[in-house]
């Protein structure tokens, strides 16, 4: 393009590019009101043809920027910085400079583009694009030396950055974003050498940058995602060298997909909204943290909730959060790991949690807030910050929907223990010697209802003794009144009540009694009667032995 090819606007431009000078082209001058037959100018009609301002439309060609930034400017004099600055044009015609070398760098700034700009492949220092309304922006595989800003932009088509290289920020701050039904940013792999700053960005369609890499921190707080039924966030193995901040006021309708993600420092959903009513709208599978995953502090969520396989450095928090899936899991944690867990939500969770084969660390909750449906089956945890009596910690167990399962009771007798409560620990384990013998056939449930009564499944060994003792006192009793009659009166030591009772009742054990004295009718049954009661005694104390033994 020659020099006498261009409008004022463009040669205004051409002059101010050696030394990077600002242009700024709507600062047009308004046209002077026309004078009348008599040369005079009506105050009244001037005034009036001010205030109603017809400005010129400030024009500037697209071929006329792509032949300034590939050279076609005679070279710059020596002191000179070459840049393209520009403000307030209005850009005509298609910005082509795909796989171009840009050694200038570009700002622009409330520009209008009639057509979206070309820069795949391109290589250039710094792009700046700031209050610009464009129909879209092409930038896959481009290489940026320096920052990447489309900020408080308006774009209507989608701004493509796959495998793009920015060796700076990446700046999308309080832009907007509309591709309703497509996908509106996509970032696929692309590589941010400092921190992807989208505060406050506003996106109709998917936000697709799965595989990207980010060096510093990915901010999305109050950014406001909008792909109902679709991916309103796809961050799937993204890798962020700082924290990625979602909070506060950041709000997502669709799924927001981390799975894979690994993030150096901590993630952050504080204050956020996620809505995705009967689907998943957080999906965290696999994603590696290594400080803290924080869900907590009045973040709202329509939809599940999904971390398995989950890797918390520090901790996990759901405090005061809010999580809704009715008929569903509303939280998944299956095989999640983390140092300290809490589960103090804002109210119950409506909808499952599944916590199987998970680690939880020190895990925080609330009574007030358990889940209705709650799943332990192989989840670990190394200490409760709220033991609470074993009876109260029994019906947290039993939330758990199906089947019986030995594993919770034996992990929350573990933790008992561990905190010196042998007790408590026996009262868990009671229970679960209860709950599984619901799941037993009739004849053998009728023997576990006996040795539950007799001693506590042996968890309770004083019932034993407290049993002996009555059955003592009363054989003892009736046997005083009702002496048996002796098998040879002339050999049967004197009779004792007491001792002949206990010969009935210890097996094995004999005072020569029982061998010495027959008795007859009523005593005949209650001798039997005692036998019996004897042998389920001490078979049951037994059986309770072994336990405890086998336990340690």
């Amino acid at each position: 393009m020659r020099i006498d090819e261009l409008n004022a606007y463009e040669r205004r431009l051409w002059e101010a590019f050696p030394q990077g000078r600002r242009l700024d082209v709507s600062e047009t001058p308004a046209r002077p009101a026309p004078a009348d037959r008599t040369g005079r100018v009506d105050r009244v009609d001037r005034v009036d043809r001010v205030d109603r301002t017809d400005r010129v439309d400030p024009v500037v060609r697209s071929d006329a920027i792509a032949a300034l930034l590939l050279g076609a400017h005679a070279e710059p004099a020596p002191g000179d910085r070459p840049a393209l600055r520009l403000t307030g044009a209005h850009v005509t015609g298609r910005l082509d400079l795909r796989f171009a070398e840009v050694a200038a760098p570009v700002l622009l700034t409330d520009c209008r583009f009639d057509e979206a700009p070309l820069l795949q492949g391109a290589r250039t220092r710094q792009l700046v694009m700031t209050d610009c309304t464009l129909p879209g922006l092409t930038a896959d595989t481009a290489q940026i030396d320096g920052r990447l800003v489309v900020s408080h932009c308006r774009l209507t088509g989608p701004l493509i950055l796959n495998r793009t290289q920015i060796n700076g920020d990446l700046d999308l701050r309080d832009t907007t974003v509309g591709v309703p039904e497509g996908e509106a940013i996509s970032a696929v792999h692309a590589q941010v050498g400092g921190d992807a700053l989208c505060t406050n960005l506003a996106v109709e369609g998917t936000f697709r940058l799965s595989g990207a890499s980010i060096d510093g921190e990915f901010d999305l707080e109050g950014a406001a995602l909008r792909a109902p039924g679709a991916h309103a966030l796809d961050a799937y193995h993204v890798r962020v060298a700082e924290d990625f901040t979602c909070h506060p006021r950041f709000s997502a309708e669709g799924r927001v997909i981390l799975s894979g993600a690994t993030v150096a420092a901590a993630v952050g959903f504080c204050g956020a909204r996620l809505s995705n009513p009967g689907d998943i709208a957080l999906e965290a599978v696999d994603v590696t943290v290594d400080r803290n995953f924080d869900l907590g502090l009045g973040l709202t969520v329509d939809g599940a909730v999904k971390l398995d396989g989950t890797r918390v450095g520090t901790e996990l928090s759901f405090r005061d959060a809010q999580l809704t899936r009715e008929d569903g899991t509303a939280l998944s944690l299956r095989a999640t790991q983390a140092r300290e867990t809490d589960l103090r939500t804002r109210r119950p969770i409506d909808g499952a949690v599944d916590a199987r084969n998970a680690r939880l660390g020190t895990l925080y909750d609330a009574q007030d807030t358990w889940p209705a449906d709650l799943r332990l089956a192989d989840a670990t945890y190394e200490a409760l910050a709220f033991p609470l009596p074993a009876a109260e910690r029994v019906r947290w167990i039993r939330r758990t929907t199906g089947g019986y399962l030995p594993q919770p009771y034996e992990q929350l007798a573990a933790t008992y223990r561990r905190l010196g409560h042998e007790d408590e620990a026996r009262t868990v384990l009671l229970a679960k010697q209860r709950h599984r013998r619901a799941t037993l056939p009739a004849h053998t449930r009728l023997w576990g209802h006996a040795q539950d009564l007799s001693v506590g499944y042996g968890y309770r060994p004083l019932r034993a003794g407290l049993w002996l003792l009555a059955l003592l006192a009363c054989g003892s009793l009736y046997f005083a009144l009702h002496t048996p009659a002796p098998l040879d009166p002339g050999k049967a030591p004197p009779f004792n009540a007491v001792f002949y009772t206990l010969d009935l009742l210890v097996p094995i054990i004999t005072f020569g009694q029982e061998n010495a004295f027959a008795p007859h009718d009523t005593g005949q049954w209650l001798s039997y009667a005692l036998i019996a009661s004897g042998w389920i005694l001490a078979t049951t104390v037994t059986a309770g032995i072994t336990r405890a033994v086998n336990r340690q």
